[in-house]
């Protein structure tokens, strides 16, 4: 349910594929994923997208009731997302919900298609958010508007996030993977050291 395509080039495209689920995410499924983050030191681009019309709902539901809402592996995946030293790029499909904000925020830049909706309502669900999230969130949008998402539970429009700078871009679904790869180009064509100490810089 997880996808990994290594180009020649150093490019890694990592795709979340349970759409019949709305890409809702399994302990399994986010172990793989922190698994995959933890070994990309050497990719030289990444790329974050799922399959369907959503990016990620989230916690699979069974799981969350479960004990998943609270799991670690939640901030081990951000923590190894943030950790990967190449350009990072989260290409959402679709509607990004819950726990699955955090390893989109991990990542250097977000574009995501007109129709995405963003949310995350561990209040109302009775949890807090990861220990990561609501700092990076706050530091790419201010703390008033994280509030509106973690605190009032807003369910923002793909224009609102721009707005807010939650994202960079807004793409039409047909050309979300190649906007995506153009902007890595740059990085995959610069040595590596280079690509990953501006990336330092500018964090």
């Amino acid at each position: 349910m997880i996808g990994l395509e290594i180009a020649e080039n150093g490019l890694w495209t990592v795709t979340i594929n349970r759409p019949d689920k709305a890409n809702s995410l399994t302990e399994a499924m986010l172990t793989e994923l922190a698994e995959i983050a933890e070994r990309a030191q050497e990719a030289r681009g990444l790329i974050l997208t799922g399959t369907g019309k959503v990016f990620s709902a989230g916690a699979d539901l069974d799981e969350a009731r479960a004990g998943l809402a609270t799991s670690p592996v939640w901030e081990r995946l951000s923590a190894a997302m943030a950790a990967v030293p190449c350009l990072k790029v989260a290409a959402l499909n679709g509607t990004l919900a819950g726990g699955a904000n955090g390893m989109v925020l991990a990542c250097d830049i977000r574009i995501a298609v007109p129709s995405a909706k963003f949310f995350y309502p561990v209040m109302k669900l009775g949890y807090l958010p990861q220990p990561s999230d609501a700092g990076r969130m706050a530091a790419l949008i201010g703390p008033a508007r994280t509030k509106m998402i973690l605190a009032a539970g807003q369910k923002i429009t793909a224009q609102e996030a721009y707005d807010y700078g939650l994202v960079d871009r807004i793409v039409e679904p047909e050309a979300l993977l190649d906007t995506a790869e153009d902007l890595l180009a740059h990085s995959l064509e610069a040595k590596p050291e280079i690509a990953a100490g501006i990336l330092r810089m500018c964090r």
